[in-house]
């Protein structure tokens, strides 16, 4: 059965996160390490939620995953280096179809979660595990609420808002500024050149441009293995988290697209090796201060 998964696109390609955890992966760009009033947020979210589920009868255990430190190669390919972002687009391209290839790498480059919210969610029957999530969703809600400052339509809103907060952001600071808008617009017009299409070519575009096709691509593969949804996927609202479904696919069937895209990613960093190291430590930076705002 193919995979489902919730993708927030943002200006950085925020790894996509579901309620109750998180993910790993060896993203192309370092994710900002949490300072501490992050990390502090994190767990008074926690403790309210454990809180609020304990009073509602459930059991959660207030659980704040490590922080994994990055390496010398994520920090440099997160500056927008471009011999670090090289190495990495030659092997993994954007980061979408190398998780099919090299699973244990894309996957790997974190310790496994030690979340026990999923053992214990694991022994409920369907029945008590429709009431836990309704329970869970409330305290979310009121955690937020009370640790963050903001209201909730749902648990998934919580995401919601942070990659509309990073849209907004992105549009603000970096959209507008005119050497910016240079940059990305000699990377578009060197891509076209290359024979790429290019929609938009503002800088928030731009990133993340390469990585947006091949992901809308795994999405058309997973789509086309399901019956039970739609062959395109509809459009989401702004801001909207967009649902999208990976395909099962072989070492075999999904080296020809990781191919593809390892070219394409490599042609992508060399029309904008002077766009990345301008745009990516500033895209960077308002990540780091959203996560702070969000306590993530």
């Amino acid at each position: 059965m193919p995979r489902r998964s919730i993708v927030a696109s943002a200006a950085l390609c925020l790894c996509a996160l579901t309620v109750l955890g998180g993910c790993g992966g060896a993203a192309e760009s370092a994710q900002p390490t949490p300072n501490a009033a992050a990390k502090d947020k994190k767990h008074q979210l926690e403790a309210v939620k454990a809180d609020c589920m304990k009073q509602k009868g459930f059991k959660y255990v207030a659980y704040v995953r490590p922080e994994k430190q990055d390496s010398d190669e994520q920090i440099k390919r997160a500056s927008g280096d471009y011999e670090a972002m090289r190495k990495y687009r030659a092997k993994f391209g954007f980061g979408v179809f190398a998780e099919f290839v090299y699973p244990k790498e894309m996957q790997g480059s974190a310790e496994p979660d030690a979340n026990p919210n999923r053992e214990i969610q694991s022994r409920l029957s369907a029945a008590q595990g429709g009431a836990y999530r309704k329970a869970f969703d409330a305290c979310v809600i009121a955690a937020v609420k009370q640790v963050i400052g903001k209201d909730l339509k749902s648990a998934d809103d919580y995401y919601e808002q942070m990659n509309m907060a990073m849209r907004r952001a992105t549009a603000a600071e970096l959209d507008g500024d005119p050497q910016l808008v240079e940059l990305a617009t000699a990377m578009a017009g060197c891509l076209k050149g290359k024979g790429y299409p290019v929609g938009k070519t503002t800088p928030g575009a731009m990133s993340d441009r390469g990585f947006r096709v091949f992901w809308a691509q795994s999405d058309k593969l997973g789509r086309q293995q399901r019956p039970d949804v739609p062959d395109v996927a509809p459009p989401a609202k702004d801001g909207q988290i967009q649902m999208t479904y990976q395909p099962d696919l072989t070492v075999a069937e999904a080296r020809p697209y990781l191919n593809k895209e390892i070219k394409a990613a490599l042609d992508d960093l060399e029309c904008g090796k002077d766009f990345y190291p301008a745009y990516s430590p500033r895209s960077k930076a308002i990540t780091g201060r959203l996560f702070e705002e969000f306590g993530m």
